[in-house]
């Protein structure tokens, strides 16, 4: 209960505590290369994963879809407990990418690995009380951040597929960032 209360702060401004330094990203033209290859092509790739990382979590977490939720180990989830976070700091570490400033890039990916680390921990917490042995049982088995890849366990595909279109629907917004990085370099800011 108190691993709950004390990361709830995190878990629920988790969002918001990104913000900060994507907006330096953006409106900040200090230590900026102007490496287009880097900036655009790497960070390009980079976005590209790491949306694609949210779209098969999503499909399988159904995290803003309107469905009852349960455990969830198919998909990346059986490689990794938070691919969702993952997927983030890659998405931010890209906008870094395309702010021309690689050397943010890496700051981030540092911020983000601590800001996770205390929401994972409340998120946790709840879903130790919420599912009990099952989920200690898959903490065990799978690890935190870094994939562990063996024998996929799988998922009924036909569920999956259904899932697709509605998860690409509520990821649509990560799209966003990246035309905010295009347009700074297209107005010069």
């Amino acid at each position: 209960m108190e691993s709950i209360r004390r990361f709830r702060m995190f878990y629920r401004l988790r969002g918001w505590l990104m913000v900060p330094p994507i907006a330096f990203a953006l409106f900040s033209t200090r230590w900026e290369t102007e490496n287009h290859l880097l900036s655009f092509g790497l960070g390009g790739i980079v976005f590209a994963v790491g949306l694609a990382v949210r779209i098969w979590a999503q499909t399988h977490l159904h995290y803003r879809l309107k469905i009852k939720k349960a455990l969830t180990i198919a998909g990346p989830y059986q490689y990794l407990r938070n691919p969702i976070y993952v997927g983030n700091t890659l998405i931010i570490a890209s906008c870094c990418l395309m702010a021309e400033m690689p050397w943010l890039a890496a700051l981030m990916m540092l911020y983000c690995a601590v800001i996770y680390n205390f929401v994972v921990r409340h998120e946790e917490a709840r879903l130790t009380r919420k599912f009990g042995e099952a989920y200690l049982e898959y903490t065990r088995r799978v690890p935190r951040w870094i994939p562990r890849f063996g024998p996929a366990a799988g998922a009924h595909k036909g569920l999956v597929r259904k899932f697709v279109a509605p998860s690409v629907a509520a990821e649509w917004h990560n799209l966003l960032l990246p035309l905010l990085f295009v347009i700074k370099e297209l107005i010069g800011v």
